[in-house]
């Protein structure tokens, strides 16, 4: 797909409506000036034909015509005239008017004539001329038609050299306010180009991410510079997340494949007894099940990161009496260890979950208790009800963790002592998917801990209404 440029874009689509404005504000202007000047020139050819009609006067004829007094002589050479009485009779005109008494049946009061190549603007105007005024009667009335024309060619240079001056004043405000807007536009966006260069510069080897102090001020650039820093950490938390479980992973099954491999090789070096091979098989089946156990905590965490809990998948659980079910399932195992599970549970508390998951959840914990305690020694599981959430407790008196490990127990594959990997048969992978359950579950889960004595696991659960109100647990 192809590129652009979101400044170039603006900095076009400013000048392209500044060049619009400024051909608007032209032709306005344009259209005003020739209004006006037109408006000018039709007073004047109203004077000039009214001083035309001035020149009719009294011929002292026996006919008691009309003429010219000879003062339409002064009028401008350029211009143009001819005077028409009402019996027909041309009183007079220009040397340049054309030989066409048409003009006359006319009624409008302004026309256009074309005369050679010159355009001129005619005015028609009709007036009144007593003969002999001073008659009984008060004289013989002579109406007279006057057609007094001027070229428009002057009135339109003028327009012309207007319009001219305003096109020009535009295009130097446009290229001044251009320049302008191009300085401002840089200053302008240059928070924007300075996070894009320092998005540009993440990458799968550098997670940097440090916008200046320029762009977090900028309040459409606020919310966009606090998403990237949250979706650019959640990113490089996954990122090593990934790395680290597919490094783990690929070593964890590498060394179960080795140690598979070796017992096997054993078995081949010479000739064994049907007891040895036997026993070596054992060993081997063994070994393929932790590998089978590994795979499928891999395989469980994956589904856990890749899945958010739905709605329509929880249903009301009676958290009490699934911790009673777990820890009758290690009953067995506890009484051959000479553990003793202890629960305390004051009534049934309700959360919303899937069964199997928070089932998965709590034999993790316990089973991590089980394997970390000594002979003769208890598991305690206690649970409670605070501020609305459903607080857990398993407590046991074993080993302990060493302080500087507890910040780690939650990682992938974490072990404290690696050589018990094999004596437990845990996979490093327990309570981290305890901690996803956890986390779909919008709970938290911690761990407390004292070297020599004993570790807390405590899991904290929102809780939900009672399903049945009416049913007394």
């Amino acid at each position: 797909m192809k590129t652009y440029s979101l400044t170039r874009r603006l900095i076009w689509t400013i000048v392209l409506v500044e060049l619009c404005s400024a051909v608007a504000l032209v032709v306005s202007a344009g259209v005003y000036e020739g209004i006006s000047h037109f408006r000018a020139f039709d007073v004047m050819l109203r004077g000039r034909a009214d001083s035309m009609l001035g020149a009719v006067q009294d011929a002292e004829d026996p006919q008691d015509n009309v003429m010219l007094d000879g003062t339409q002589a002064y009028a401008p050479k350029r211009d143009i005239y001819a005077v028409r009485d009402d019996l027909g009779h041309m009183l007079g005109h220009s040397a340049n008017w054309p030989d066409s008494l048409a003009a006359f049946g006319d009624a409008s009061e302004f026309r256009s004539l074309g005369i050679g190549h010159r355009w001129y603007r005619v005015i028609r105007v009709e007036g009144l001329r007593m003969v002999d005024p001073g008659d009984r009667g008060g004289g013989i009335p002579r109406h007279v038609v006057i057609l007094y024309g001027s070229p428009t060619q002057p009135v339109w240079r003028v327009i012309w050299r207007a319009v001219f001056f305003y096109a020009l004043l535009s295009l130097l405000l446009l290229g001044v306010s251009v320049w302008i807007i191009l300085r401002l536009l840089r200053v302008g966006l240059e928070p924007l180009n300075d996070l894009a260069v320092e998005a540009s510069r993440v990458s799968a080897e550098s997670w940097s991410f440090q916008p200046s102090g320029a762009v977090k001020q900028v309040r459409e650039l606020a919310p966009l510079v606090s998403a990237l820093e949250l979706v650019l950490a959640g990113l490089e938390r996954s990122f090593e997340q990934q790395k680290h479980f597919v490094s783990d992973a690929a070593h964890e099954l590498k060394t179960s494949v080795a140690v598979v491999k070796s017992s096997l090789q054993v078995l081949t070096m010479k000739d064994r007894s049907p007891a040895e091979y036997r026993a070596g098989l054992e060993r081997a089946e063994e070994d393929c099940q932790r590998m089978e156990d590994l795979v499928a905590s891999m395989l469980m965490l994956a589904g856990l990161e890749a899945d958010t809990l739905h709605p329509e998948t929880t249903e009301p659980l009676d958290l009490a009496d699934v911790v009673r079910d777990v820890l009758e399932q290690f009953r067995t195992t506890a009484q051959l260890a000479r553990i003793k599970l202890l629960l305390h549970s004051e009534k049934a508390v309700w959360v919303a979950g899937e069964r199997e998951k928070l089932r998965a959840l709590i034999s993790n914990v316990i089973h991590n208790a089980l394997q970390h305690s000594a002979p003769d020694s208890e598991v305690s599981t206690i649970l409670s009800v605070d501020q609305g959430r459903a607080e857990l407790r398993v407590r046991d008196d074993g080993e302990g963790i060493p302080a500087e490990a507890v910040p780690f127990v939650f990682d992938r594959f974490y072990r404290g002592d690696t050589s018990r990997s094999r004596r437990t048969g845990g996979t490093g992978l327990g309570l981290a998917i305890s901690r996803a359950i956890v986390d779909e579950m919008n709970g938290s889960i911690r761990l407390e801990s004292e070297h020599h004595h004993g570790t807390s696991v405590f899991i904290s659960l929102p809780i939900v209404p009672h399903p049945h109100p009416g049913v007394t647990p």
